[in-house]
């Protein structure tokens, strides 16, 4: 199956198909249908990266297929990103061609988009960027609306803003992020939204009143952050990159948010903070007492290698897991972990990557024992 194309007529079969193989992979710890979540059957990747490929004095958009990198093929479009990133390839293209400053030694163009249009384009070289580079991209910016950031060692020239906004629909509310280029952000805007209204929904259900508090791990930009602390008296979400750090803090205040604290912590310090094992600068320079916390609720949603036994022991001393995951793998081996002291109470797919075989997961467990908040 084409990378660069879509197939709308076997979008359902595949649902199913990924459906069929999750039920069976997770069967030891979910009996029920699993729910599943469909995509966009096109047009739903917000973001898109492509080589360029130079040929008799012309550049063009170049993809390689899995494992084949010594020929790459020409992409003339690519359905599978948002039209806004679609209507807007040719024309950065021309200009691109008809601009031997801006076309030399260029090598890959990424595209940042959001739901409203907003656009960030990321050109990167192979030479050093200079002011005629600048004069150059800050026409083209000026001329189709949209921002530029020239990339090159140890270089990054911006023209405009480095980040767009976002804009996400979830219980029956905006939500606005500012989601900045290099960094990461959920790819499908409509999943991503299912997949907060889901996490949105067991809060709901687990913490009526807003009585106890909320532990995020890995919350990257606050995307999952934000919405969630409608549902709590206080949430604590930690993350380890300094720009997602930052993100989500000016995130939490465009929204509004009073009751979000965000620290920089790995998984390991903040299960010492937890313990009482260990004081953070972090924490208290933040103004974060962990002692004013009354945890019933962790939510973890970590990157492809899963939870490591130290991120284990800590959240299963919560009385409600929510796990978000990425790849089955590391999921089905964290599950057999936890499965002597919580249960699986929901299970859904999202399809993040239609027509591939990529499985986005959301598993809500609950404690066998029933804990006390912690």
């Amino acid at each position: 199956m084409s990378i660069d194309q879509v197939f709308p007529e076997i979008y359902q079969e595949q649902l199913n198909r990924k459906k069929q193989q999750l039920e069976q992979q997770f069967h030891p710890f979910w009996t029920k249908p699993i729910t599943a979540f469909a995509s966009e059957t096109a047009h739903y990747r917000m973001r898109a990266e492509f080589k360029i490929w130079h040929e008799a004095d012309t550049a063009y958009y170049a993809m390689y297929k899995p494992g084949e990198y010594k020929q790459p093929f020409i992409i003339e479009s690519f359905p599978v990103a948002s039209k806004s990133i679609n209507q807007l390839m040719p024309t950065l293209l021309d200009a691109i061609n008809g601009c031997d400053v801006l076309k030399k030694r260029l090598f890959q163009i990424e595209f940042l988009s959001s739901q409203s249009g907003e656009m960030v384009v990321s050109l990167l070289y192979h030479k050093t960027l200079d002011e005629h580079w600048q004069m150059a991209a800050d026409r083209i910016a000026n001329k189709i609306s949209i921002s530029i950031i020239g990339r090159s060692r140890k270089q990054k020239l911006v023209i405009g803003n480095d980040f767009v906004i976002e804009t996400l629909h979830v219980g029956q509310q905006n939500w606005h992020y500012k989601q900045i280029e290099s960094s990461f952000t959920q790819p499908n805007a409509g999943i991503n939204e299912k997949m907060i209204n889901w996490a949105l929904q067991h809060c709901r259900n687990e913490n009526q009143g807003s009585v106890s508090d909320l532990l995020e791990l890995y919350c990257g930009n606050g995307n999952f952050t934000i919405p969630l602390s409608a549902c709590f008296r206080q949430v604590l979400a930690t993350e380890i990159s300094k720009t997602s750090v930052n993100a989500a803090l000016h995130n939490t205040a465009m929204n509004q948010r009073e009751n979000i604290s965000i620290a920089r912590l790995s998984s390991e310090e903040i299960s010492e903070a937890l313990a009482g094992k260990r004081s953070f600068r972090r924490l208290t320079s933040a103004g974060i007492n962990i002692e004013n916390y009354d945890f019933s609720t962790v939510l973890v949603d970590p990157p492809r290698a899963g939870l490591d036994k130290t991120t284990i022991d800590l959240i299963r001393q919560f009385d409600n897991i929510l796990y978000i995951s990425c790849n089955p793998e590391t999921l089905n081996k964290n599950l057999e972990l936890l499965k002597a002291t919580h249960a699986v109470e929901d299970f859904a797919f999202f399809d993040q990557f239609p027509y591939t075989n990529h499985c986005e997961c959301g598993v809500k467990l609950k404690s066998l024992n029933r804990a006390h908040n912690i």
